[in-house]
């Protein structure tokens, strides 16, 4: 009989070995009932510590976030639109670090104060720069939104960095739709040049944001 050890069942555990099986399987794939046999427990001992998935999918996206920020530090002497920047490239490199990574993020709910001291410099940042408490966080928002909702269509073609999924082979979208030349070379410009596109468009929201609220 084997004397080794195991780690204790906790939910930092759970959510850890739920992160490492989604590059694996995916979100529709990830079950508790699969988590629990790579944990090498029955599924009911996960109920001790998430009630459902969503709550361990609040969990995941906690744990997601607490790596971004990890070892990293805010520089005070940022622009607003340079911490703009910085947060929404941070968060889009997070997301493509899991497979379903945006959709696991999207709409889960913090399950600590994590977060807390990064949203209060961001906070104080944006408002001593001129813009009002509920400007700044319309901003910020915007920002997160669009970065989330590019990041989601962004893995719908590729799930992961080195994957492109079936059916997105741009020439040959360019061959069907041969009779619509402009469309046909839009593919071009929707379905690669990743970074680019999202480099533009977050631009794009910037200079939206500044002619918006007129904070320079």
């Amino acid at each position: 009989m084997s004397t080794e050890r195991r780690a204790p069942l906790d939910r930092t555990r759970v959510a850890d070995t739920a992160l490492k099986l989604l590059n694996e399987v995916g979100l529709e794939g990830l079950t508790l009932r699969a988590i629990a046999n790579e944990l090498g427990v029955k599924a009911p001992a996960l109920y001790w510590h998430f009630k459902d998935k969503q709550a361990l999918l609040d969990e995941m996206a906690t744990e997601m976030y607490r790596r971004m920020v990890a070892g990293t530090a805010l520089d005070p002497a940022d622009t607003w639109q340079e911490r703009l920047l910085k947060v929404n490239r941070g968060l889009r490199a997070a997301l493509l670090g899991y497979r379903d990574g945006a959709k696991v993020f999207s709409g889960s709910r913090f399950t600590g104060v994590d977060h807390g001291r990064e949203m209060e410099a961001t906070l104080r940042l944006f408002t001593a720069a001129g813009f009002t408490l509920a400007r700044t966080v319309q901003a910020a928002r915007t920002a997160n939104m669009y970065t989330i909702g590019f990041v989601t269509e962004e893995q719908g073609v590729r799930p992961l960095p080195d994957e492109r999924r079936e059916g997105y082979d741009i020439e040959e979208r360019a061959r069907r739709m041969a009779d619509y030349p402009l469309a046909a070379e839009a593919g071009k410009l929707l379905f690669d040049d990743y970074d680019d596109q999202f480099e533009e468009g977050l631009a794009l929201v910037i200079d939206g944001i500044r002619a918006r609220y007129g904070v320079g």
